[in-house]
């Protein structure tokens, strides 16, 4: 396995051992000491974590073969919250994300061990109608991929395989209020017969976040959905999850601190497949609780 080489401060830190690859009995002491200024403007007014439990992890492991990528992660995700996802490259966030909706299923060499909890339900019960599950946990995607089809269809495609609309009007509003709500209405209202593959990327991508909310989902998640976009685009990706947050529950991942800092109201850091912290977003950008927090969004690696 590859170490990271970071500073002696960190080398010392005996939350770790020397190769950084596992967590010793004292895993859980935090660096009481811990204080500096973020580089980020965090947003101290976001709102306040809710209390209801949407979705929750306990004990989840994930292997490739014989290698494990997630190791044995508890976390709790709140109703109406964005929660955001950081580490380096290969540290297992973009892999977690996907356990939240089965979404491995789709690797024939995965194997995921422990409980996915929705609402009090087990994702991975083997009589849970997978498709229903995905309507009901979207996935907006790193790259957009609309279907090769018209706007109109790409939206109404969700709502016609779940039975949604019970005649054309119902279809035409489900399509309008979710171009509305991502943000795309105004923009394409007067070409819906044309193809989605003919929009601009960030257009696609949005186009993408309506057809997954056309269906209705109780949770959204996202891996680096700006990642493809140039800044004027991923503003309005940004602005468009704010707005959405009030509605879903959101679960982001992402290599943008900043994005983390500006659109997620709780932040949780992976490293080499563990969860190290998960905070508030700006007690994370602020105050991290352990040192290999500290040293990834300062810069020692990553």
């Amino acid at each position: 396995m590859n170490t990271i080489d970071v500073t002696n401060s960190l080398q010392q830190d005996k939350a770790v051992n020397s190769e950084h690859t596992q967590f010793t009995t004292q895993a859980t002491e935090t660096s009481s000491n811990t204080s500096f200024v973020s580089q980020f403007d965090t947003n101290s007014s976001k709102k306040e974590a809710q209390s209801t439990v949407k979705l929750s992890t306990n004990d989840v492991h994930v292997y490739y073969g014989e290698a494990e990528a997630i190791k044995g992660i508890d976390l709790e995700i709140y109703e109406n919250e964005v929660i955001a996802f950081i580490g380096p490259s290969g540290c297992g966030k973009s892999t977690f994300l996907r356990t939240l909706n089965r979404m491995n299923d789709t690797i024939d060499s995965c194997r995921v061990t422990g409980k996915v909890m929705l609402d009090n339900q087990d994702i991975y019960d083997p009589n849970l109608d997978v498709v229903l599950l995905r309507a009901q946990v979207g996935m907006v995607f790193q790259k957009p991929n609309p279907f090769p089809k018209s706007i109109f269809e790409n939206v109404a495609y969700g709502p016609k395989l779940h039975g949604l609309a019970r005649d054309k009007y119902d279809l035409e509003e489900i399509v309008e209020n979710s171009l509305r709500k991502a943000g795309l209405w105004d923009e394409v209202k007067d070409r819906l017969s044309q193809p989605g593959t003919g929009l601009s990327g960030g257009q696609q991508q949005r186009l993408c976040i309506a057809r997954t909310i056309a269906v209705s989902p109780e949770v959204i998640l996202m891996d680096e959905p700006c990642s493809a976009l140039d800044p004027i685009a991923t503003a309005k990706v940004e602005e468009l999850i704010s707005e959405l947050s009030t509605q879903y529950t959101i679960a982001i991942v992402t290599h943008s601190m900043q994005q983390a800092a500006r659109v997620s109201d709780r932040t949780a850091y992976f490293h080499l497949g563990d969860l190290i912290e998960v905070n508030s977003t700006e007690k994370v950008f602020t105050q991290p609780d352990h040192q290999l927090t500290e040293a990834y969004i300062t810069g020692r690696f990553g």
